[in-house]
């Protein structure tokens, strides 16, 4: 029994589809160096197609939407959100049933959300931004583009799964499993404990582990929507991640990535980029010191690089 409820706990602290990182939510954000004033903060709430969702923009410079995992909220991404608003305006939002957003009566419903975030982006006035979730918030921010497409410039997702069988096979059977009947197993965790600080209905716990195990159980196969993305993407994940590796390159290759060699002056180069982060698992890729290296100059439009001919150049 003790084995079957820490395998229970795991798959909630980590699912790609529901996604959860325990340790930023007990270290919380990190403190600003008293160098740098802290980026200026904005936040309020925004009802929309049945939800109460709470948002906050961060710092100025060019839009970046940022998205966080499942059982996570706003304040799980800590220093990786202090380190992005020190150049861009970061809007971030706390999905259906998280944070200080409302669960609501509706149905939890990625492509759902995808269409909510992007009624959030046209209330706040934003035409076109960069966007980048992790788990959860990557599946709603890859529906964001896909269904949205002409609102998203540049797109990176963190730990996403394309589809069911993107995950390791053994941890499908524990997906089924998750319910309100984990609750009791989720009191002492850092989730629950963070969940019941700021939640508008703290008591609504039980029924949002009902709300994402349905979503779990739903089976999902958006590898032919990979093909559609038009938006510059990058896809991230960690050397030890809970998505089968063959899944990263398959992910890639639709997106035009992995086709054939680059070519000696980077002709052959497709526009996506995948990233493979050392160290890092599903669960505290956040903590990865290689994320915001790796993920800003994408977003910035950083140029292509030199060609072999200027690196040449530049040694004689």
């Amino acid at each position: 029994m003790k084995a079957t409820t820490t395998l229970l706990i795991s798959l909630l602290l980590a699912a790609a589809a529901i996604g959860c990182h325990s340790s930023e939510a007990q270290k919380g954000p990190a403190p600003v160096s008293p160098t740098k004033p802290a980026p200026e903060k904005k936040s309020g709430h925004l009802a929309v197609n049945g939800v109460n969702y709470y948002y906050e923009v961060h710092g100025s410079g060019e839009p970046l939407l940022l998205l966080h995992g499942g059982l996570m909220s706003i304040d799980s991404f800590g220093p990786v959100l202090t380190k992005l608003a020190e150049t861009r305006q970061v809007i971030a939002v706390d999905l259906q049933g998280h944070g200080r957003t409302d669960l609501g009566t509706r149905k939890m419903s990625v492509p759902d959300m995808g269409d909510d975030m992007s009624a959030i982006l046209y209330k706040l006035g934003y035409k076109q931004v960069d966007a980048m979730g992790y788990s959860l918030g990557a599946a709603t921010a890859f529906r964001l583009a896909i269904q949205h497409p002409n609102q998203v410039r540049r797109l990176v997702l963190l730990s996403a799964a394309f589809s069911r069988d993107g995950f390791y096979p053994e941890m499908l059977p524990l997906q089924a499993q998750v319910s309100s009947a984990a609750l009791p197993m989720m009191k002492n965790t850092p989730m629950y404990q963070s969940y019941v600080k700021i939640a508008p209905h703290p008591e609504d716990f039980g029924t949002l582990l009902d709300r994402i195990g349905e979503l779990m159980r739903t089976n999902y196969d958006w590898r032919d929507d990979l093909e559609k993305l038009s938006q510059p993407t990058l896809l991230v994940w960690g050397d030890s991640d809970m998505m089968r590796p063959e899944h990263m390159v398959e992910s890639y290759k639709a997106i035009g990535g992995g086709q054939k060699d680059a070519g000696w002056q980077r002709e052959n180069m497709s526009k996506n980029r995948l990233a493979v982060l050392p160290n890092a698992t599903h669960y505290d890729i956040l903590e990865s010191p290689s994320l915001v290296p790796t993920v800003l100059p994408f977003v910035d439009g950083y140029p292509a690089g030199p060609t072999s001919e200027a690196q040449v150049a530049t040694k004689q």
